[in-house]
């Protein structure tokens, strides 16, 4: 018998690359669709997983396509986050939960550790903050994976290279700063490490490949990699060291997955 997973956000850039590679794995994947499982149902939420009977909770989805309800933001990432998080901890199903670097403001000091304190005080970053701190008073044993910009291999969704797909077409040119050092992966890297995840070690994790190079090398890099289609130019209009350490589940590094990086 297959093993079992619910997907929230399968239709997203991370959850629809997730739900493929863990179907090459071999999992039985269970979307979570909204329009028949309402996140402010706690009733039909617990049925629906404890029905589903999964191994483990990929909790994904954040409120990328708003219907204009009102409180939906906190609703999607911090209340249905919360409510997740105990729902498997009382069925015993291990819970993975993505926040994102966003936890920390444009004035935090990185590069970043586990230590480091989360001061994001409004909007998705602070949402998101509230989110962890949530989700592990609700479940101790859930894995929240922080994650930097995804690195895809096609101009679409959320990721670096539809947004530099788009600045070209908008501008005629990209301006990419060589005093900012992203946090970033390439966005299959960082599925493989959320499948790793399921099974690691409960607690805090930072997924990150970004060893020491600016937007403006990973941006030529990338241009390189794809037929020198856009053009590329220095600035410094952001100066920012975002990057965030782990040692506990490494990424291949971005040196690793562009050659052209120098």
């Amino acid at each position: 018998m297959a093993n079992r997973a619910i997907l929230t956000g399968a239709s997203g850039t991370v959850g629809s690359r997730l739900s493929g590679f863990l179907r090459q794995q071999g999992f039985d994947v269970i979307p979570w669709d909204r329009r028949h499982v309402p996140v402010d149902d706690y009733a039909a939420m617990e049925r629906f997983v404890r029905e589903a009977a999964p191994e483990v909770v990929f909790h994904l989805a954040t409120a990328s396509q708003p219907t204009g309800r009102p409180g939906e933001s906190w609703l999607i990432n911090y209340e249905w986050t919360s409510e997740l998080a105990w729902i498997t901890r009382t069925l015993g199903i291990r819970f993975v939960f993505t926040s994102s670097v966003l936890v920390f403001t444009n004035d935090a000091r990185g590069p970043f550790t586990r230590d480091s304190q989360p001061d994001a005080t409004e909007g998705y970053g602070y949402e998101k903050r509230r989110a962890e701190e949530r989700v592990f008073h609700q479940n101790p044993q859930a894995r929240v994976a922080r994650l930097g910009w995804q690195i895809g291999e096609e101009p679409t969704g959320n990721n670096m290279l539809a947004f530099l797909e788009g600045k070209m077409r908008e501008e005629g040119r990209v301006r990419a700063s060589a005093r900012w050092y992203p946090a970033c992966s390439l966005l299959d890297d960082t599925v493989r490490a959320l499948h790793e995840l399921s099974s690691a070690e409960p607690g805090l994790y930072q997924l990150d490949s970004n060893e020491r190079w600016t937007f403006y090398d990973i941006a030529r890099a990338l241009n390189a990699r794809h037929g020198n289609r856009w053009t590329v130019e220095p600035s410094e209009d952001f100066v920012y060291d975002q990057r965030m350490k782990e040692e506990r589940i490494r990424l291949p590094s971005l040196g690793e997955r562009l050659p052209g990086l120098p």
